[in-house]
């Protein structure tokens, strides 16, 4: 976490317990941003509110917003001083904070999605390049960087992440038959995902299959149960040992190697590369190196199954160099790429042909909803494990905000197929 601002001043609301300002130290500290910062902020929020379908209450009763999902601010001053400091990285921390708060939270970040091309008044949006906050240099993701970048979310805790995910342990979207999905479904879902990747790659018997990005272990296990031999490449140790130990007791341990290594330090040839949700956490200055890695590992005649989480273009590129709140909370070094940044990658920079690409984001919507509503009902389990309040309501808004990216469309998943010209295996 960043340092405490130098002037902080007391923060007053009672809607949260508060914060530990050690581990929590921009959450603790409202930011001392002056009155001019803080009445600006308060008239360019009314301007953009009025024209939501939205409801949006202050503690004073005054109301905003065309009617819909209710956001209640419980303490406006210090609302309106982290927006000002920190724009929507203010926001989440003010949320964090217990500033503010709204019964369907989903909903009211939906709206906030659908319209975040809008929010900021055109004038701003031009002048982005001198108020938004850059990306910080430590979290550029070197092999250094990478390693303490996964670390930080993908170590928190095998135990954490077991309580909210289904029994497959897949931490990616699902693929459902029908909605609303249901979670004693899910776990049949992401196994119906992964068979389609696998499908798409042409794993089979004695394919040569490399995976960048092993998760806990679930698609290599499948693919090895297909008769494949699997190089698997993670740089969570925590990952790493649940995986191993998966893949054990499934007894495939023979057609399975799970290597702590970098996807930069990747070598051999292979039939089949396959790569989930991985793109994101390898940022826009190192995405070259990653498809030219995809392109060298796999062998004439190959292919590569992707699945990518995507956003608009134009989004892409307004937020390429601005530091967000997932960034700094959540997924520290990530940039979700654009189709048209993905295609145009692949083009530029590999001999490999995007044959076939197929979006599933209603998919995603409906797999964070059930990871959201099972970590809810678990928090209690979640708190026993060590975690306190305010990173347990962290995970509420980032899974509440992710879902709320994918019902809106501001969000996407693809799966991609990538061919290599070559021999036919």
């Amino acid at each position: 976490m960043t340092t405490a601002p130098s002037r902080p001043t007391t923060r007053h609301s009672t809607a949260a317990a508060p914060a530990d300002p050690h581990r929590w130290p921009d959450v603790a500290a409202v930011p001392g941003t002056s009155w001019p910062v803080r009445a600006t902020t308060a008239a360019v929020l009314r301007n953009a509110l009025r024209r939501l379908p939205l409801r949006v209450r202050f503690a004073d009763g005054t109301t905003l917003g065309l009617g819909g999902p209710l956001i209640e601010v419980h303490d406006p001053k210090a609302f309106h001083a982290r927006i000002g400091a920190g724009g929507l990285i203010g926001f989440g921390e003010s949320y964090l904070a217990g500033e503010w708060d709204a019964p369907d939270l989903v909903g009211a970040l939906t709206v906030l999605a659908a319209h975040a091309a809008d929010l900021v008044p055109a004038p701003l949006q031009r002048l982005r390049r001198l108020w938004a906050v850059r990306q910080p240099a430590a979290q550029r993701n070197t092999p250094d960087g990478a390693r303490d970048n996964i670390s930080r979310h993908y170590d928190l805790s095998n135990d954490l992440f077991t309580l909210f995910l289904d029994d497959t342990l897949t931490y990616s979207a699902a693929v459902f038959r029908g909605f609303p999905a249901q979670w004693p479904l899910l776990a049949a879902a992401q196994r119906r995902k992964i068979d389609r990747l696998l499908d798409l790659a042409g794993v089979q018997e004695g394919t040569r299959l490399l995976e960048i990005g092993t998760g806990w272990g679930e698609l290599a296990l499948r693919a090895a149960l297909r008769g494949a031999h699997v190089t698997s490449l993670t740089l969570s140790q925590e990952q790493r040992a649940l995986a191993l130990r998966r893949v054990r007791e499934a007894g495939v341990a023979d057609r399975v190697r799970i290597e702590l290594c970098d996807y930069r330090e990747a070598r051999g040839s292979y039939d089949a590369v396959i790569s989930v949700e991985m793109i994101e956490a390898v940022g826009a200055e190192f995405w070259p190196v990653y498809f030219r890695t995809l392109d060298e590992r796999l062998a004439p005649g190959g292919r590569v199954a992707l699945q990518a989480i995507t956003m608009p273009h134009a989004r892409m590129l307004a937020a390429r160099d601005t530091h967000t709140w997932i960034q700094k909370y959540v997924f520290p070094g990530g940039l979700i790429p654009s189709t048209e940044a993905v295609e145009q990658t692949v083009r530029e920079h590999t001999g490999l042909t995007v044959t076939a690409r197929d979006a599933l984001g209603a998919h995603y919507a409906e797999t964070l909803r059930l990871w959201r509503q099972r970590f809810t009902e678990r928090r209690d389990e979640v708190a026993a494990l060590g975690f306190d309040a305010v990173f347990r309501r962290l995970w509420t808004f980032y899974l509440a905000y992710s879902e709320a990216g994918f019902r809106s469309g501001y969000l996407d998943v693809q799966q991609y197929l990538l061919t290599k010209e070559g021999s036919e295996r």
